[in-house]
């Protein structure tokens, strides 16, 4: 199985120009703040995440912040609610590190809105489900709960709901006034994705049995999106820290976040991707969706720079979309137009990782849920997966697309691979960016069907990362990954043109570099990962670079000047690299006020 399915579109982030004035707090024996806290917001009142000094203690803030709201994610981390100019004024405190706005983030799905019916394609779902694959794997879904049906009975290990549901071992919600069930339908369509048994579409009257990629996995449902799909930095948090902390009582392997929001500071001190690294670093496979930017070129960058929160960290495996053209078969497969490209900002870290089918994905439906309500279309048709659809039966899937559902089914992938080996989660990344597809064709265009626009995508390295995700050639792979190699996705950064105008992409991990250019191709076998480690120094010399010898760049240069397959905007100063320090001024993800903006917007287009 290639894990190959259908795919499609998401609402696209919104971005506006970082417009604020970036304060350092940096005061004698005190810390920083995050860019978001600006002069002109002195008197808004924000919460913040307060992060403490490693080696001090967090008592002296109490008369600040009132009640303390201890986030144990952190070494010592606090929740409070103040002015923005009090908080800056906090970063003077000696035991605070970094002060952080408590964003807002949404999940990264959204309905198809020119949905056409497709074939599930048999690959992925025809046939009996494997429940090996999953089997004795606990996969925490973080996102808005998971609404049971027959899909998610039968096949879980005995837990804490074993009697109501056997397939969800765990539910918790850390939503206020919210219980445990979905009433958005985002994350039941992810847990369909990831470990769906295809019960409600079994059996000879079935055209195809819809299930997900690992039915063996157990689910532990922690809810943090509300019934709009929205949720904070903290609520994430929280949730994260309470996968590690049952990690051991439910065998949690593997943590999907298919949400996110803009980045707004480096992931050093975003509480948020410090959350995802403890995660990690606790034995647990974080994969984050790469965010539905990719339209965005509200800044210039063709939709460069546009990878989301908590995707930008350099452990976690972030995946962006491929469309499969309702096909089963590979070899059609293009890159949707919203997927959300590197390099990352602030940091310019290497992403995605990989990309996975994203498009028009046939999951669970949650009725009556907010998708729903805002595109009944999206509902299955009975005729798309019965042979003799009944008069006034009601679908039991529903037709979501984006990031979010690449996420699931790489998600999905993780738990069968952990079921069939024990990895880490270094280990696993590496598994899957080696044996990743890496045939895709130098350029495609796509037009909207609904607004005529034409994009054209560039299949390089920002754009695919190490390849299309196949789960056989990852399952099937007898190669030796060292226990103590370290998979963290690499730093990039602008060269200078040669004497024909064309750029290359430097590209550097433990203090090694490389020219990305000419005839290379995109994470090649025997280059960057090669047998040596993941990321070897060895790997990175010699002119044909980092990326073996294959096809994917072409001879024209991975980011040259003068063609359409070259961007050289990406590289400008003021856009996507910054101008001033870490952060720049004129950042893409900006902020109109303390919260910032959003994950939402304008609808994307529907490829």
């Amino acid at each position: 199985m290639q894990c190959k399915k259908s795919l499609q579109t998401e609402r696209r982030a919104f971005h506006k120009p970082l417009v604020a004035l970036f304060i350092s707090a940096l005061a004698a024996f005190g810390g920083t703040v995050s860019p978001q806290l600006t002069t002109g917001d002195q008197d808004r009142p924000v919460e913040v995440i307060v992060q403490y000094a490693p080696t001090l203690s967090g008592v002296l803030l109490s008369p600040v912040c009132g009640i303390p709201n201890l986030i144990e994610i952190l070494p010592n981390g606090e929740l409070c609610s103040i002015t923005a100019g009090a908080a800056v004024g906090l970063a003077k405190n000696p035991a605070v590190a970094h002060i952080s706005v408590n964003n807002l983030l949404q999940g990264t799905a959204v309905p198809a809105y020119d949905y056409m019916p497709q074939s599930i394609q048999p690959a992925s779902a025809a046939g009996t489900p494997n429940f090996n694959y999953g089997a004795n794997i606990g996969v925490a879904v973080i996102d808005s709960g998971i609404h049971i049906n027959a899909d998610l009975t039968g096949n879980g290990s005995p837990g804490l709901l074993a009697n109501l549901f056997p397939r969800v071992t765990y539910a918790e919600s850390f939503v206020n006034g919210e219980g445990v069930d979905d009433y958005y339908g985002h994350g039941t369509h992810i847990a369909g994705i990831i470990a769906g048994g295809g019960a409600d579409s079994s059996g000879a009257t079935y055209r195809y049995n819809i299930h997900g990629v690992a039915p063996g996995a157990d689910l532990i449902s922690l809810k943090v999106l509300d019934r709009n799909g929205r949720s904070s930095d903290a609520a994430v948090i929280k949730a994260i820290e309470r996968a590690i902390q049952l990690r051991d009582i439910y065998k949690i392997k593997v943590i999907n976040l298919s949400l996110g929001r803009p980045v707004y500071e480096s992931y050093k001190d975003d509480p948020l991707c410090r959350a995802v690294e403890k995660a990690w670093l606790h034995g647990i496979t974080v994969v984050v969706a790469a965010g539905n930017a990719g339209r965005d070129n509200s800044a210039g960058t063709r939709g460069y720079g546009t990878i989301a929160a908590p995707g930008n960290d350099p452990l976690v495996i972030t995946v962006g979309a491929m469309n499969t053209e309702g096909t089963a078969g590979r070899a059609d497969d293009l890159m949707t137009t919203y997927s959300s490209k590197g390099p990352s900002l602030i940091n310019h870290i290497v992403k995605p990782d990989l990309v996975a089918p994203g498009n028009k994905i046939f999951s669970i439906r949650v009725p009556r849920s907010t998708l729903e309500s805002l595109e009944a279309a999206n509902v299955v048709p009975l005729a798309a997966y019965v042979k003799t659809p009944a008069a006034g039966k009601i679908s039991d899937y529903f037709i979501l697309n984006g990031t979010s559902m690449a996420a699931g089914v790489t998600s999905g992938a993780v738990a069968a691979l952990l079921s069939q080996q024990a990895l880490t989660p270094d280990q696993v990344k590496a598994r899957l960016m080696k044996t990743a597809g890496k045939t895709f064709p130098r350029t495609s265009v796509i037009t909207d069907p609904t607004t005529g626009q034409s994009f054209t995508i560039q299949y390089d390295m920002f754009t695919v990362g190490a390849g299309y995700l196949n789960l056989d050639a990852a399952l099937a792979s007898k190669e030796t990954i060292p226990a103590n190699m370290n998979a963290a996705s690499p730093v990039a950064s602008p060269g200078q043109a040669d004497a024909s105008g064309q750029t290359p992409v430097y590209v550097s991990n433990d203090s090694s570099q490389s020219i990305v250019w000419g005839s290379g191709t995109v994470w090649g076998t025997s280059a960057v990962w090669g047998s040596t480690a993941v990321w070897g120094s060895s790997a990175w010399s010699g002119n044909s670079g980092a990326w073996g010898s294959n096809a994917v760049w072409g001879s024209s240069i991975v980011w040259g000047s003068s063609s359409d397959t070259g961007y050289s905007i990406v590289w400008g100063s003021s856009i996507v690299w910054g101008s001033s320090g870490d952060a720049g001024t004129s950042i893409v993800w900006g902020s109109t006020g303390v919260q910032g903006t959003a994950l939402n917007g304008d609808p994307g287009g529907s490829n």
